[in-house]
């Protein structure tokens, strides 16, 4: 084969490996935390929509470029398929990607509010000391990603007001609460893993059971503050409709990561629901604002999206024979 041949197919195979780092099943995620973030704090302009939606997003993809960067020899002991342990992405080439799209964040925030610097160096600090120092040691890398959660509720109201208003208060707590918990289940699945990189993760140290009843502590008391959210917003009703179905979402999620028998690929199929689970969650916020008909024609495509990658992404991306398999069929 010719190197003129070689080259498109090398190509889609560093673009392919781009993609699988960003997790665009995740990304929706931050979209959502952005735009629920700006309209609380009465951002209504298309720019102002714009800049709460891109600046979390580009964060969040730089987060993942860092993360597989320093996770880089964990992943190669537990989940060598990924793009960096696998050689299909550049240890280098990541960490120079997770910088551009960092400074990419920055330049879109700070172009609508000068005051989203502090708020921006606290989160890419954040994300960072979360792969380098707090992963390995249990709960307080859980809490470092649930507040990046908040920050990104954060940076979304700071499109439209100097600084993020009261309103917000409960419901940045709430998601705080509630994507420890998430992350808190994602541990679950890497127990073996973990344990062999030397991470003492909750569940490594004391036990799955204790880490799934930690878990449904901060993520029932997270939904609740998300509910309670709804005394100051516009439209209570609405907001709390839609927390009713967070709940019902997530009290599925917690059926299927019952300890007893509890496999990797159970507990992964827990984080999955919560994925779609902490949509509507963000959604219900949404709602509290501009109303449950405007907040389920976002939330349809953006859990379509979500819902559809992960199920063509998701199994692949966490263990080595779903990429094995899927090469034997090509």
């Amino acid at each position: 084969m010719t190197a003129e041949l070689r080259a498109p197919v090398h190509l889609g195979r560093v673009a392919l490996a781009h993609w699988q780092t960003w997790r665009p099943y995740t990304t929706c995620y931050p979209a959502m935390l952005g735009l629920a973030g700006v309209l609380v704090a009465g951002g209504d302009r298309p720019g102002q929509i714009a800049v709460a939606v891109a600046a979390p997003v580009l964060g969040w993809i730089s987060g993942h470029y860092l993360g597989d960067h320093v996770d880089r020899h964990l992943d190669a002991i537990a989940k060598p398929q990924r793009p960096i342990p696998s050689g299909r992405l550049s240890p280098r080439l990541a960490l120079v990607a997770g910088i551009a799209c960092a400074l990419a964040s920055l330049l879109v925030a700070v172009w609508q509010n000068w005051h989203t610097v502090p708020v921006f160096v606290l989160a890419m600090t954040g994300v960072v000391a979360y792969s380098a120092v707090f992963k390995r040691r249990g709960l307080s890398g859980n809490l470092c990603r649930g507040v990046l959660s908040a920050l990104a509720l954060v940076v979304g109201a700071m499109a439209a007001a100097p600084w993020p208003p009261l309103a917000l208060l409960p419901v940045a707590l709430g998601f705080l609460l509630h994507d420890t918990a998430s992350n808190l289940i994602g541990t679950v699945r890497d127990v073996d893993g973990d344990r062999a990189g030397g991470c003492r993760s909750v569940p490594v140290r004391h036990g799955v059971a204790v880490a799934v009843r930690l878990a449904s502590a901060l993520w029932l008391a997270g939904t609740a503050l998300v509910g309670a959210g709804a005394l100051v917003a516009h439209r209570p009703g609405d907001q709390l409709l839609l927390v009713a179905v967070a709940l019902v979402m997530g009290v599925a999620a917690l059926r299927v990561v019952r300890p007893e028998g509890l496999t990797a690929r159970r507990a992964l199929r827990s984080h999955e629901l919560f994925v779609a689970e902490r949509l509507v969650l963000t959604a219900a916020v949404v709602a509290g604002v501009a109303g449950a008909g405007t907040a389920l024609l976002v939330l349809a495509p953006v859990l379509a999206f979500s819902l559809v990658l992960q199920n063509r992404m998701r199994s692949r991306h966490e263990f080595p024979d779903e990429s094995t398999k899927q090469g034997e069929r090509a």
